[in-house]
């Protein structure tokens, strides 16, 4: 019998408990999960970092940390963490995120707002927007979020650039790397989509110099995480006209405090952090068959690495 420690916020409990059950049911794996296990006796946590577990060190019987969120720039300093940690990379949080991408893309390629926005009777049938094989787009990230947003966006016609730290290939999506990687997938973008994770070498990444590579007029997608860009910096390209619109749904401080800035300014748009969310039938599979390879003497798949924070 497995004991595996489920630590998240209260809420959590309500909504993975019979989802995760059912899945352990049905891999066939005896688990005996709870809330509260004595730390010496557990062998897996399934772990959020808003839960209560904060120090790993008592937790000497624990195989893997296996994560509920995406992202775990939270957790990957944790000096008590010796356990291997998973990340969730999750088909139904992927499929969300491609959605919610493919869709305020669209919404500035097309210049929907101006319509959306504009009932006050006047007839404007003087612009129309490119197609897509002319509207450029770099996405700064191509992991599993990142490449299944370019494949969205590649069959819809966009040129698509990807850029990562290190080398990639990724079908029909241009992939460049590193510094002067970035100024290339930047220069002359019409539109660029951050979702690359937060780390030292990422915070900042859209700045007051790579936001001028970008063609005039562009547009700033941010689902990812809100430090990848430089808030002053992209303030003053919105301003200028540099940048003809920002859609943000991370940012440094959560929920955004209601004097910030972005909330008032008319060339941006505020969304809560719900670009996508786990959702907790298939994220409690990905789970469960994780622990299951573990108990296989299988290798752990979205193993992170320390070193690079991801």
């Amino acid at each position: 019998m497995l004991n595996v420690l489920f630590s998240a916020k209260p809420a959590a409990w309500a909504e993975y408990e019979a989802p995760l059950k059912d899945a352990f049911a049905k891999a066939g794996l005896a688990a005996h999960l709870s809330l509260d296990h004595a730390p010496a006796d557990v062998d897996y946590i399934i772990f959020a970092p808003n839960g209560p577990v904060k120090d790993f060190r008592p937790y000497t019987k624990t195989k893997a940390v296996m994560g509920l969120w995406a992202g775990v720039e939270t957790v990957v300093d944790n000096e008590t963490l010796t356990q291997p940690l998973c990340r969730l990379v999750d088909e139904s949080l992927t499929n969300g995120m491609v959605e919610w991408v493919t869709g305020h893309t669209l919404r500035h390629h097309l210049g929907m707002d101006t319509h959306i926005l504009g009932q006050d009777g006047v007839w404007r049938d003087d612009s129309f927007p490119p197609v897509a094989a002319n509207r450029p787009v770099t996405i700064l990230g191509i992991g599993a979020l990142g490449a299944a947003c370019g494949q969205a966006l590649h069959r819809l016609g966009f040129p698509v650039t990807g850029w990562s730290r290190s080398p990639k290939d990724i079908a029909n999506i241009r992939c460049l790397h590193g510094d002067a990687g970035l100024r290339a997938a930047l220069t002359d973008a019409q539109v660029v989509i951050l979702l690359l994770p937060q780390t030292p070498e990422t915070t900042n990444i859209l700045n007051a110099e790579t936001l001028a590579l970008m063609a005039k007029g562009s547009f700033v997608i941010n689902p990812g995480r809100g430090p990848l860009i430089d808030d002053a910096a992209l303030l003053q390209a919105l301003d200028s006209g540099q940048i003809a619109h920002a859609t943000l749904d991370v940012f440094r401080t959560e929920p955004l405090p209601q004097d910030d800035p972005y909330w008032a300014h008319p060339k941006v748009t505020v969304t809560p952090h719900i670009a996508s969310t786990t959702r907790p039938e298939t994220a409690a599979e990905v789970i469960v068959e994780n622990i299951g390879r573990g108990e296989a003497g299988k290798p752990f798949r979205f193993l992170v690495d320390r070193g690079r924070g991801y």
